[in-house]
């Protein structure tokens, strides 16, 4: 399958910058000052010139008064292509007069702890040198008033020439991209979420506050309309392209017996793409329970959205359709993709225990590299006609799976470290998307701490990103993070669980 755009109706991560700050004072003369400008710059070319570094890096001139500091905070909140800022004290900047602005800042802030050369100089060291190269202790300054603030932040230690630095701050840039792409989110909901399941609920207010999404929901009479109004010459060329792309079996091809099927499904695409795209939505919800006009359940359709970037939750899901919109904006131009999973059943032999994931449709091909199979099976939910559907199984290899719930007083998101892996035998029986995978530390230990949390049962799937961009986004977004990887013990996890209730309710206030 082709990589496509993690970003509807744009080029992936085009178009998003960040910028380089450095600061520093006026106390060590015009000549340092000129010196920590040319060496700033090439810092900030070095990592604008790395493949790691998905978004372009802006410099911006030596900050060296209060003014200018809150100034610069208050251009990068105003210019919407801005999706964070890198911060360096190249000498000595003294922090109080960083305070105004570190107030007003509110996107996303990574500390750059480093210093322009490697080696150091020791028999050429004198107190020009010192004066010029003093982020040792610059920095510390600089940390202090964050830490004094409460600012959150990430920090990166070491020389930009390292790759482990330029892929650190590569994977902060992502994480940077799918918060501002979430800050920015329209999600539509056709339909409501299914009924007497509760882990689809949530506060749609407090999401817009907390995250920026704005949910609201649309009949789903207003995209069968959009449907039915898909011109013929367009499913044409759709089904077309279909049959280029995908392995479509002979019922579905012009000509089958089935081939009006793939039809419908082709103009469910077309008109949900078109809602979608004039509404300016980049996620959005279905639900079983409420198809009115619509012909069958979309299948099809959805599972190639996602693959181009849009989110999605099954059942009226809106917070799994944040996530894999976050996640796929995160992954865009990297091997892998994101989808909306579920946990299904397990495989529980001793020491080999494995978890099945797929859904009733909707799980993205951008998950393996195959060529998927176009299917139209039987589905016995919804009481329409058999849906279309790609079938085939996620490629193995890393993975996590992450899943956002609504605990009344506030959103937590947990993260499994997983590894997927290849099915223990063929599934021919089973015709939707579907992945298996072992979770990290072990099955016992991540299904406990999974529940005890009160994880939910939709996740999204990420195999382009890991669990460091998930832990940047969480802190961005100031929301709990839980994570289950090789490092966690059940005791440890259940301490965790207490402290974070305590917290949480703490740091919201009163």
């Amino acid at each position: 399958m082709p990589k496509l755009t993690a970003s509807p109706n744009s080029n992936g991560l085009d178009g998003y910058e960040v910028w380089f700050l450095t600061g520093s004072q006026h106390l060590y003369g015009p000549e340092t000052l000129a010196q920590v400008a040319e060496q700033s710059r090439a810092i900030a070319d070095r990592l604008a010139a790395s493949s790691d570094v998905p978004v372009r890096v802006v410099w911006k001139p030596v900050l060296t008064d209060s003014a200018a500091i809150r100034r610069t905070a208050l251009e990068a909140n105003a210019d919407d292509a801005v999706i964070g800022l890198v911060a360096w004290m190249h000498t000595f900047s003294p922090a109080k007069m960083w305070i105004a602005g570190l107030d007003a800042l509110q996107k996303p802030l990574l500390h750059f702890h480093t210093q322009a050369n490697v080696e150091l100089p020791w028999g050429e060291i004198d107190f020009d040198f010192m004066n010029l190269n003093q982020a040792a202790h610059g920095d510390r300054e600089f940390g202090y008033i964050q830490t004094r603030l409460g600012v959150p932040r990430t920090t990166v230690v070491g020389h930009v020439s390292s790759p482990a630095v330029t892929q650190r701050i590569g994977t902060w840039t992502r994480a940077a991209a799918g918060w501002a792409a979430t800050r920015s989110l329209k999600l539509a909901r056709f339909g409501d979420n299914m009924r007497f399941v509760a882990v689809t609920e949530g506060d749609k207010t407090e999401a817009e506050l907390r995250f920026g999404v704005q949910v609201n929901t649309w009949g789903v009479t207003e995209l069968a309309d959009a449907v039915a109004a898909a011109a013929s010459s367009d499913v044409d060329a759709l089904v077309a392209e279909y049959e280029e792309l995908y392995d479509v079996v002979p019922e579905l091809r012009r000509g089958g017996d089935r081939h009006q099927s793939l039809r419908d499904g082709a103009a469910i695409e077309l008109g949900l793409r078109s809602f979608l795209e004039e509404g300016g939505f980049g996620a959005f919800t279905t639900s079983f329970e409420d198809l009115g006009a619509l012909k069958q359940l979309p299948g099809l359709a959805v599972q190639r959205l996602m693959a181009e970037g849009y989110g999605f939750g099954a059942e009226g899901d809106w917070k799994t359709a944040i996530l894999v919109r976050a996640a796929n904006v995160m992954g865009a131009g990297l091997p892998g993709g994101a989808s909306l999973m579920e946990d299904y059943t397990y495989d529980l032999t001793p020491g080999d225990e494995r978890i099945l994931g797929a859904h009733m449709l909707e799980v993205a091909p951008s998950l393996t590299s195959a060529k998927p199979s176009l299917e139209v099976h039987p589905l016995g939910i919804g009481g329409k006609d058999d849906p279309v559907r790609l079938v085939f199984t996620a490629d193995p290899g890393p993975a996590v799976v992450v899943a956002l719930s609504d605990l009344r007083d506030r959103f937590r998101l947990v993260a499994n470290v997983v590894e997927v892996v290849e099915p223990s035998a063929p599934l021919p029986k089973l015709p939707v998307g579907r992945a298996v995978w072992k979770p990290a530390p072990d099955f016992t230990t991540s299904a406990t701490a999974w529940l005890e949390a009160g994880a939910a049962h939709h996740t999204v799937m990420s195999t382009a990103v890991g669990i460091q961009a998930f832990e940047d986004y969480a802190r961005m977004a100031r929301t709990e993070l839980l994570v289950i990887d090789d490092d966690t013990t059940l005791r440890a996890f259940s301490r965790e669980l207490d402290w974070n209730a305590a917290y949480q309710r703490l740091a919201r206030g009163i």
